[in-house]
């Protein structure tokens, strides 16, 4: 068995912001992330919300800046549907817009690999949010 025939784990991300302070940091580190073969992105797609609560998608061609999304226009698998596009406007407010992004922890390729080359099967995987574990410790320096 190569890698090629593994995948890391394989995650979700949505987030929200307001598109007048948008900014080309996100997507300059996201590029660093694929360039660096730390993740695989299958996916991105823009989302927002307009006032009457129509939700749509933003061609990432058309954003603008001197690093944006668009440069991952083509990063488009398919899991991420316009089901996906209507949970994510349901979370946002009106007039904010949302990032959702499927990308593959490559890093964790090689590691997936020996795991199962030595027998083992991953049988469960789970997440903890950045901001639930920022709330921990928080409340653990506040305790202490």
């Amino acid at each position: 068995m190569t890698t090629a025939d593994v995948h890391g784990p394989i995650d979700v991300l949505v987030f929200e912001m307001d598109p007048d302070n948008a900014t080309g940091a996100i997507a300059e580190s996201l590029f660093d992330l694929v360039e660096s073969g730390t993740i695989r992105l299958f996916d991105l797609m823009v989302v927002v919300k307009d006032a009457d609560g129509t939700v749509t998608e933003v061609e990432l061609d058309a954003l603008e800046g001197e690093v944006t999304v668009a440069q991952f226009s083509g990063a488009r698998s398919g899991l991420i549907g316009a089901d996906d596009m209507d949970d994510a406007g349901a979370l946002l407010e009106s007039g904010r817009m949302a990032v959702l992004i499927v990308y593959e922890n490559a890093w964790a390729v090689p590691f997936v690999a020996a795991a199962r080359a030595s027998g083992a099967e991953v049988v469960a995987t789970s997440r903890i949010s950045a901001q639930d574990i920022m709330d921990t410790l928080d409340a653990l320096e506040a305790e202490g």
